[in-house]
This record gives structure tokens, C-alpha cells and sequence, in this order.
């Protein structure tokens, strides 16, 4: 194993078990069996280590948008957007330990929204993805044509999230395939 995947490892873990506070670049480095200095190394800053666990780590939507554009036109349309729900869930389940801790260090916040902005990347980029897929199938004749294809990836993604948020807090009454089949159920009906 590299020395950059074993940092990652244990970024990933100190986040898991110490939150992003606790889950200090001493702490990674010491859990990484490397010092400090090699970890910035391979890393130039917390924000870029998080991003990287983030990216690299954890479950992606991109795969996810990646089936979906792939299947455009083909197959069980609900089936499809049903599983990319679910894949959505998941990853905004895993990641709201990340992004929560992200969010309430405004330092950090600051650099993370900067480092996104520079790569291209944040969180509403996959909502654009979803609303191009959207458009190909309206295109095609599978989704109501009046419909707004960016509103209804938003709806789709924030509903994805809110459950994710909501699972951190309460046991939710159905499992989220059952769940994400009724909401992509409701999005597509005429």
C-alpha cells in the first residue's frame, strides 16, 4: 500500500471515529505511521485531504450518473432513477460527516469552497448531470416533456439528502429502496 493510500485510510478513519475536529493531521499521521511533513507531502492542506477522502473513499454518484447516461433510452426508466436514488442516499449518508464538520469551520469551509471552485466540482454538479440525463429522456419520450428538468433533479437530489440527513436522527419507517421507488414513482408520473 502507497503512502498516500495508507494517510487516506486513516484520514478515513480518525473522520469515522473522531469526527472532523478530532481528526487532526497529527492524528491521521500517527494513524498513517508517517510524520506530519510527509503527509503535507502528498497532501497540501486538511481541506485537500478531505476532499480526497471524500472523492476517493467514498461512495460516488458518478457511477451512479454514469449508468444513468449509459441506459438513456434503454430499459425500466423508474428502475434506473430508483437506483440511482438509493446510490445518491448512500453517498450523502456516508458523506454527511464530512460535509457537516466542513460546514461549521468557516476556515475550512473557506478553503474546501475554493478548492471545489478551482477542481469544477461541488455538490451541485451532480444535480446538472441528472438534469442533462433528464432532458435526453424527455428527448426521447419517457419523461413528460413540460416538466422542468432542473427542478426535477433538484427535487430528486434534495429528497435523496433529506433522507440521508434524516437517517442520522430518526429510524425511518421503510428501507430506501421502497422509499426511493415512490419518490421516483411521484417524479414521473403524468
Amino acid at each position: 500500500m502507497s503512502t498516500r493510500d495508507r494517510i487516506l485510510d486513516a484520514a478515513e478513519q480518525a473522520l469515522r471515529e473522531h469526527g472532523i475536529v478530532g481528526a487532526t493531521t497529527k492524528r491521521i499521521a500517527r494513524q498513517a505511521g508517517c510524520s506530519e511533513a510527509l503527509l503535507y507531502k502528498h497532501f497540501p492542506g486538511k481541506e485537500a485531504l478531505l476532499l480526497a477522502v471524500l472523492l476517493e473513499r467514498q461512495p460516488t454518484l458518478g457511477q451512479a450518473l454514469t449508468r444513468l447516461r449509459q441506459g438513456a433510452g434503454q430499459g425500466d426508466l423508474a428502475d434506473a432513477l430508483t437506483g440511482f436514488a438509493v446510490a445518491a442516499v448512500e453517498f450523502y449518508t456516508r458523506a454527511a460527516g464530512i460535509a457537516s464538520g466542513v460546514l461549521a469551520d468557516p476556515s475550512l469551509m473557506a478553503g474546501f469552497r475554493n478548492m471545489l471552485a478551482e477542481s469544477g466540482r461541488g455538490p451541485h454538479v451532480p444535480v446538472l448531470a441528472l438534469a442533462e440525463i433528464i432532458k435526453a429522456e424527455q428527448g426521447g419520450g419517457r419523461i413528460d416533456a413540460d416538466m422542468d428538468a432542473q427542478a426535477a433533479a433538484a427535487m430528486l437530489m434534495g429528497a435523496c439528502f433529506h433522507r440521508a440527513n434524516l437517517s442520522h436522527f430518526v429510524d425511518l419507517p421503510e428501507d430506501t429502496r421502497t422509499w426511493a421507488a415512490t419518490v421516483v414513482g411521484t417524479l414521473l408520473r403524468r
